[in-house]
């Protein structure tokens, strides 16, 4: 009975935590007829001290924050490029990823304790960042500096955050409580708007579709939109909202979650991005095998499926869900399916096979770039070449490992949850979509900094985010 109970002490606190962020997505909305496109360079500014402010006051505040300024941030965006002109750079979504960067001066100027210098979770991270280097370099060698900066900035700041994140986790341990309020938020919000572009597309969304040319969004029509919602794409969205229900459905049961959880539910079907499908249902179904989360993943995979099939029987959503979900069963026969595989054919037979790498400069394969970067194999193979890209691959791996075992190592709801999520990004995630730019990827290095062990030296085995929970008995 406690569990469904509404406690507003939290909310509130949340408010606190993150109305500078909410006040500057609705400000630079308002301001749009004023500034035009200068509107652009402030909302930049603003990202970055709020980003400030925010992790001044605490490590659960900026996470909260930065959950709503990645799910909201490319909403503003196309509401400024309508009234402003379209800008092809895309340049306001490098505010996120600025906020996310605002932790690393304290990082750096702070010196670190011993034991956190000598955490072993910082090996990998440390290789990544490595990598990405290499592929910098390989960017400027080929005098593309633009491309240097703005691909090595969406590798490297979730990355250089996630080390930040756990090295406050030591003494900060609400994060993983503090994210899922912020899905409580942002669920019901982004499903039905989602739910309604769906429906009806709206004029600044239909014209980011015409402008970006993005394939993977269906069509600006009616009933042939694949849900975006606020987000910059199918796969961001749909990844964003499979993780908040997760959280939501096993961090938050009670009947306000499934009301928060039934849009977001509908939401993620009308993405048709079948990746998030398979993770969400990995994700459940391995929560079952742990006793802290059995009963909840029966009880989640129930409602799921009745979900689904409410949805196919009872809503105009049906013909186009139900397409979808047959071709689960073949999806090497059709062309998402065909093309993935394709790609590592195209590599193989390239001149040298991509030995080197092409750098952040290539974003497509194949010939004249006929096929887009599918996965974190082909995107790894592709900015760094064979054999950097596989120790790159490996990295992701050893933090993927490390982050799932955090359901053996602290068997609570909270710790079983976080390696749902780290063994669904490892086996559906990393072969299938790119988890290493941008707000896919922030997603995925917080939730591995919250269940990576942040203070092995000194003897602890509980992931720093779960710890205060496991010593009180919560």
């Amino acid at each position: 009975m406690k569990e469904s109970r509404i406690d507003a002490r939290p909310l509130a606190a949340m408010a606190m935590d993150c109305w500078p962020t909410a006040l500057l997505l609705a400000g630079t909305i308002l301001a749009v007829p004023a500034l035009g496109g200068l509107v652009r360079p402030v909302f930049i500014l603003g990202c970055a001290l709020t980003g400030w402010f925010a992790w001044r006051r605490n490590a659960a505040a900026h996470v909260q924050s930065a959950i709503l300024m990645f799910a909201f941030a490319p909403f503003v965006r196309r509401l400024v490029d309508v009234s402003a002109g379209f800008d092809s750079s895309g340049i306001m979504l490098s505010g996120p990823l600025l906020f996310i960067l605002a932790p690393i001066p304290s990082l750096v100027l702070s010196p670190a304790d011993k034991a956190a210098s000598r955490n072993p979770w910082l090996v990998p991270p440390l290789i990544i960042l490595a990598c990405i280097l290499y592929g910098g370099a390989l960017s400027m060698f080929q005098n593309d500096w633009f491309n240097a900066a703005n691909g090595g900035m969406k590798w490297a700041a979730p990355v250089l955050y996630a080390i930040a994140l756990q090295q406050q986790a030591r003494s900060d341990t609400v994060l993983i409580d503090a994210i899922t309020r912020a899905f409580m938020l942002v669920l019901p919000l982004t499903g039905l708007y989602g739910i309604w572009q769906y429906v009806d597309p709206q004029d600044w969304d239909r014209f980011w579709m015409v402008n970006a040319s993005i394939t993977s969004a269906g069509y600006p029509l009616p009933y042939m939109v694949r849900v975006f919602s606020t987000m910059n794409g199918p796969a961001s969205y749909a990844t964003f909202t499979a993780t908040g229900l997760l959280l939501v459905g096993f961090l938050r049961p009670g009947w306000l979650a499934m009301a928060v959880m039934a849009p977001a539910a509908l939401g993620l079907l009308l993405s048709l991005y079948r990746t998030s499908w398979i993770t969400l249902a990995v994700g459940v179904l391995f929560c079952l095998f742990f006793p802290a989360t059995r009963m909840r993943s029966a009880s989640l995979t129930l409602g799921l499926l009745a979900a689904v099939v409410v949805t196919v029987l009872f809503t105009p959503f049906a013909d186009v869900i139900t397409s979808r979900l047959e071709s689960l069963g073949s999806v090497s026969q059709d062309s998402s399916g065909s093309e993935r595989l394709e790609e590592f054919v195209t590599l193989w037979n390239a001149p040298n096979s991509m030995v080197l790498g092409s750098g952040f400069t290539i974003l497509d394969v194949g010939v004249a770039g006929t096929m887009p970067i599918d996965g974190q194999i082909i995107a790894s193979w592709v900015t760094m070449g064979i054999p950097v890209g596989l120790i790159c691959l490996a990295a992701y791996i050893w933090v993927g490992l490390t982050a799932t075992s955090a359901a053996w190592r602290l068997p609570t709801r909270e710790g079983v949850v976080l390696g749902a999520l780290a063994i669904s990004a490892l086996l559906i995630q990393l072969p299938l979509t790119s988890i290493s730019s941008g707000e896919v990827s922030a997603l995925f290095w917080m939730l591995a900094a919250m269940a990576c062990p942040s203070d092995q030296t000194a003897g602890q085995s509980q992931p720093a985010v779960g710890r205060q929970q496991h010593q009180t008995g919560a």
